[in-house]
């Protein structure tokens, strides 16, 4: 066993073994360490453990100190120059009309060295750019040209997830991703679904390709002569993460029925025609293959799935929120119409018939309806509510004002249109 500890010189950056040379370092301390570039400064990602030999290439290098308040400071003033250097840099490209593009200027620990990172579709002839750089900076001057995935990497940004590059986060290497694994996936071939800001294919397809190729050993091949617990057909597509697959029966002219990767038994696979001198088993026999669910699932119900549960939420959502909706409109669509109809009559045609004790109630009903201070509004509402409520003909608004203004005059109007 080997004691190490790592080391980051860039955020999001490969991390390096070092010897801690007897030092405890701290996740999140600087230290100063000797390089094949000479001395750098670095951040340390992980602190002092116990690795086998065989994961580390020996001789390791070592740790030269702890970072000091004057090395931070050294160090801010490089990310100073830097942020310079890099303005100077895109003039004198400009100046000698070169195809390439700046992406990242890098100065060594001690200022000896200064990296500029560019990317070009072709060849550049930066020869007389580098002398420039020289009789400015006067320094060692490198010109390091990248590749797209390393100026996602170096710049950083969010993905179509939402979420920072793991390039930039977390991932130390770049690991070879082709479009087979988005086959296998069952992933859209778009391009422009598949693929990072960077323009190639996003890292994170690698990420599930190992269960999904463990997925496919056990699923079987689509197009393939099946046999399944409602008799025989071919395989129409195929679900990797559910095991499920759909299938077309050939003495049943419905839509393809679903059915579990243990229900079915595969004889043909893969595309071909079907075995001449088959005979398909009676339906009894392949009854047996039906799955049975267990008493957990069975006290679950036919919800008991994951997806099941989620479309089922999904659409009560949806149908509150169109109620809602509806009801708004109705709300504000019937709203104008309320205001001109003479809404505040209605409840007065019922009050003005119930009326037929002479001048003395019509008194004490315009009593009831303008209370004074003092009066409980609710004592004459019950004793209104407890009398039937008699059926008379309609009147017009005139009518109601007659009635209204004389009360005497409701007995003797009956008498005369009789």
């Amino acid at each position: 066993m080997t004691e190490i500890i790592a080391v980051r010189f860039k955020a999001g950056g490969k991390q390096y073994y070092f010897d801690p040379q007897g030092l405890t370092v701290p996740v999140g301390a600087g230290v100063i360490v000797e390089t094949g570039k000479g001395v750098e400064y670095g951040t340390c990602s992980r602190s002092n453990d116990m690795v086998r030999d065989d994961v580390v290439v020996q001789p390791l290098r070592p740790v030269v100190r702890l970072a000091t308040q004057k090395d931070e400071k050294q160090v801010q003033d490089n990310h100073r120059k830097e942020k310079e250097a890099m303005k100077i840099c895109q003039q004198l490209v400009e100046r000698h009309g070169l195809d390439m593009k700046l992406v990242e200027v890098e100065y060594s620990f001690d200022g000896s060295k200064i990296i500029f990172f560019f990317t070009s579709e072709g060849r550049v002839d930066f020869r007389a750019l580098v002398k420039d750089l020289a009789s400015i900076f006067r320094s060692r001057i490198e010109l390091r040209q990248i590749g797209v995935r390393d100026e996602a990497r170096m710049l950083g940004g969010l993905g179509i997830c939402g979420k920072p590059f793991c390039c930039h986060q977390f991932l130390d290497e770049f690991q070879p991703v082709s479009i087979k694994m988005a086959k296998t996936q069952n992933l859209s071939l778009n391009p422009t679904k598949i693929s990072g800001t960077c323009g190639r294919l996003m890292c994170c397809l690698k990420y599930e390709q190992e269960a999904y190729e463990d997925a496919v050993k056990r699923c079987p091949k689509q197009e393939s002569f099946v046999e399944c617990p409602d008799g025989v057909g071919n395989i129409t597509a195929v679900n990797l993460l559910r095991e499920q697959v759909k299938v077309r029966l050939e003495d049943s002219t419905e839509q393809p029925k679903t059915y579990r990767t243990t229900e079915i038994r595969v004889v043909r696979s893969g595309k071909g025609k079907r075995p001449e001198d088959y005979m398909a088993p009676p339906k009894e026999e392949l009854e047996k293959l039906r799955y049975i669910p267990p008493e957990e699932e069975r006290s679950l119900g036919s919800t008991a799935s994951l997806a099941a549960l989620l479309e089922q939420y999904m659409g009560a959502n949806e149908d509150s929120e169109e109620k809602k909706s509806s009801r708004n409109r109705r709300r504000r669509g019937g709203g104008a119409k309320k205001e001109t109809q003479p809404q505040p009559d209605k409840p007065a045609k019922a009050k003005a018939p119930q009326q037929r004790g002479g001048s003395k109630q019509s008194q004490a009903q315009k009593g009831t309806q303008q209370p004074r201070q003092g009066q409980k509004q609710a004592q004459p509402r019950p004793q209104q509510q407890a009398r039937p409520k008699p059926v008379q003909p309609q009147a017009g608004e005139g009518g109601e004002k007659r009635r209204r203004s004389r009360p005497h005059h409701r007995r003797k109007k009956p008498q005369n249109n009789e």
